[in-house]
This record gives structure tokens, C-alpha cells and sequence, in this order.
């Protein structure tokens, strides 16, 4: 048996974290959850200490003052996972667009079939998103294409943010280096990744957009990954790319 993390940054998001919680628990396996809090106002930090009485040993929190970006709370959660001996480890949004039900099938891609990081992804077999706007889908869907193009990676949902990650690519990764912190760190992540020659396996899923809350997207966000992808490739002509080392 395996042991693995599940870590969900949290911003304002009473309204869901209860209910993605008991979902996460609710899977025949034994994931537990790490929850990385903004400072949200709204009292999600709260909710989740109340839960922790019932899950004493498998439901975990770190509060940080106010909002530091999603890649910070990402990398804030890896380090934490490594050193708690971590096999696999999770990223996941608390909102249900994606389906603590799919973690399964992400976490049986890699034990099972030997991927090093496994991308719920929402492009690999055509176009599975439920409830978007459709500029917000041809946005998505053509925010990968341009990274394909730039990168070289043959990847379908490069911006996804539903991943499970075996414990080596994190340990391969200089995670101090990473440069994007927004969005555009989900497309380094992967990135860095492959240019450490990990096996990385796509498993299809269908994405609902939040149904609760509001989202945290934005224009800026968005331009961050564009304009940050070139600056990404520029940096790799001159790194030489060696598990272990710098990337």
C-alpha cells in the first residue's frame, strides 16, 4: 500500500471544503489531505480545524497570510509531503471540477502502468469540460496549443491542474527553482518534468466548473502563463537537465 497526499489550496472556500473533504475520504483508498490556506476570510481555515478532530491522522493544514499564488502553496505542499515520506502526491482544486473520483485512476496510472506523473486531463480525447463558457474553453483548449508549439511537449492539457506525481519527479525537481508562480506553474511543472525524460501519462476526464464559490481566474493569471512560457524556453537552452540537479 501506498502512501499518499492529496494537497488542495484553499481561498474562500467554505462553501466547498467540507463536502470535498468527505469526498477524498469517502475513496476505497487510504489518501490523506493536506490543505493549504490563504488566510481566507471567510473562515475555511476554521472549517477544516473542526474536521481535523474527526480525521486526527489524515487531514492536515497549513495557513499562510494572505494570497501568496497557487504555485507557492503547490511547491509549500511538495517540500511538506517529501518530508513526511510521501509516495504519491496529489494536486487537486476544492471546488468539484475535479472528481476526487478520478484519483484513483490517476494514482493506478502510475503504480499500475508506470507513469512518473499522471495529468487528469481535459483535452486528451477531444474537448471534456461541462459548464464553461465557450470563450473560456477555446481559451483553455488553445492556451495548450500555443504551449505545445513553444515547448515541444507532446501534451494535450498543459495548463491542467488535476496531477498526481510519484515521489522522485518531486525529489528531481529543484523545487527552489521553479520561476512561475500563477497558472504558468502548472505548464513548468510539466514542462520540467518531461525534460527530466519522466514517463508522463494523460488519463481523460470530464471537468465541471465550479458550482459554488467563485472562481479565481483572471486575465492576468492567464497572460502570466502566455508571456512566461517564452521566458521558460529561453531558460532551457541554457540549463542542462539531470535528475538531482538544477533544472
Amino acid at each position: 500500500m501506498t502512501k499518499d497526499v492529496v494537497i488542495i489550496p484553499t481561498y474562500n472556500e467554505k462553501e466547498n471544503i467540507t463536502a470535498i473533504i468527505n469526498a477524498v475520504f469517502s475513496q476505497q483508498h487510504d489518501f490523506h489531505i493536506l490543505i493549504i490556506d490563504d488566510g481566507s476570510p471567510d473562515g475555511t481555515a476554521n472549517i477544516v480545524k473542526d474536521m481535523m478532530t474527526k480525521y486526527t491522522d489524515e487531514l492536515f493544514l497549513i495557513e499562510r497570510q494572505g494570497k501568496q499564488g497557487l504555485g507557492t502553496a503547490y511547491l509549500t505542499g511538495f517540500k511538506w509531503a517529501l518530508e513526511h515520506g510521501y509516495d504519491y502526491v496529489f494536486e487537486m482544486d476544492a471546488d468539484f471540477s475535479h472528481d476526487p473520483d478520478d484519483l484513483i485512476r490517476l494514482l493506478d496510472a502510475c503504480v499500475d502502468e508506470g507513469a512518473d506523473l499522471a495529468i487528469g486531463s481535459r483535452y486528451v480525447s477531444g474537448v471534456n469540460v461541462v459548464n464553461w463558457p465557450m470563450g473560456r474553453v477555446l481559451m483553455s483548449y488553445f492556451a495548450s496549443v500555443y504551449v505545445r508549439l513553444v515547448t515541444g511537449m507532446d501534451i494535450k492539457d498543459t495548463t491542467a491542474g488535476f496531477k498526481c506525481y510519484s515521489r522522485k519527479v518531486l525529489e528531481a525537481i529543484d523545487l527552489d527553482n521553479v520561476h512561475l508562480k500563477g497558472y504558468g506553474f502548472q505548464i513548468e511543472m510539466k514542462f520540467t518534468t518531461w525534460k527530466l525524460g519522466f514517463k508522463i501519462k494523460e488519463v481523460p476526464i470530464i471537468f465541471t466548473d465550479r458550482k459554488q464559490g467563485s472562481s479565481k481566474m483572471s486575465g492576468g493569471i492567464f497572460n502570466e502563463a502566455v508571456w512566461g512560457v517564452i521566458g521558460m524556453k529561453l531558460r532551457s537552452l541554457f540549463h542542462t537537465y539531470k535528475r538531482g540537479g538544477r533544472a
